[in-house]
């Protein structure tokens, strides 16, 4: 099999994802936006967290040109990415009992916010925990996990349930159990992991709904633009200002 044939078949897979989420995400899709629109309109704030490569969707909704301004990352030391070392550390972390509950009492999440969770299998203590200690706290949670691996795995915390179980929105990103949507005779292990790709798109989905609610309802949604047009700088600078009580990445 050629290369480019399986670059083609890796981007047939993920636009079958993206299909499927589509046409069977539509209903959570919806409600996920207009929860976020509900919470801007009410004056509350918005999070996101994922662990690990989840970050990677979390970070892309986050002082996003394009993007609603409003949207904060939550982070945890030595989860958020990669960059710590070793890499094998934010694996670890996601396992530890109580991290969770220490990083938001010890963040500015308040009842009326909302707090969007990404993790892909939904089993570890750090996400489940995270959305329980959440809510317990008078804040919204959107999940974004893959439904399957709740049937096709076995939870790994202490409360032996899965991130979907303790959510207000649940967004089903379709991906199977592994994430990996190749495989060859020749390679031992499955490969191409489309998570990111789907994970993505689905959240860019729900801001793009979450801003269309708040214009219908006449209010102009807080969008930030790209810093490279003409000025994108000074329109940034106005919107920062303007909701600089809810967005905590500009804060020293």
């Amino acid at each position: 099999m050629s290369d480019s044939e399986l670059a083609g078949q890796f981007l047939d897979a993920a636009i079958g994802l993206l299909q499927r989420v589509r046409d069977e995400e539509a209903t959570t899709v919806t409600a996920a936006g207009t929860l976020i629109a509900d919470t801007v309109e009410a004056g509350g704030r918005l999070f996101a967290f994922g662990a690990g490569h989840s970050s990677l969707a979390a970070q892309d909704i986050v002082y996003r040109a394009g993007g609603l301004a409003l949207m904060n990352l939550l982070a945890v030391p030595g989860v958020v990415g990669v960059d710590v070392m070793p890499a094998t550390l934010g694996s670890a972390l996601e396992r530890v009992d109580g991290l969770a509950t220490a990083v938001l009492d010890t963040s500015p999440l308040r009842a009326g916010d909302v707090l969007v969770i990404i993790s892909l299998s939904g089993r570890n203590a750090l996400p489940v925990e995270m959305a329980l200690h959440a809510r317990a706290l008078g804040v919204k949670v959107i999940g974004v996990t893959s439904v399957a691996y709740a049937t096709e795995t076995t939870p790994r915390n202490a409360s032996g349930t899965f991130l979907k179980d303790h959510c207000d929105v649940v967004l089903d990103s379709k991906i199977a159990p592994g994430d990996a949507v190749l495989t060859l005779d020749s390679v031992p292990a499955p490969f191409a992991p489309a998570s990111t790709v789907v994970t993505s798109a689905l959240l860019q989905s729900v801001m793009a709904t979450a801003a269309g609610i708040l214009a219908d309802r006449g209010i102009e949604p807080p969008l930030l633009r790209s810093g490279n047009v003409d000025g994108g700088h000074d329109w940034n600078a106005g919107i920062l200002k303007q909701y600089g009580d809810r967005i905590f990445y500009e804060r020293r």
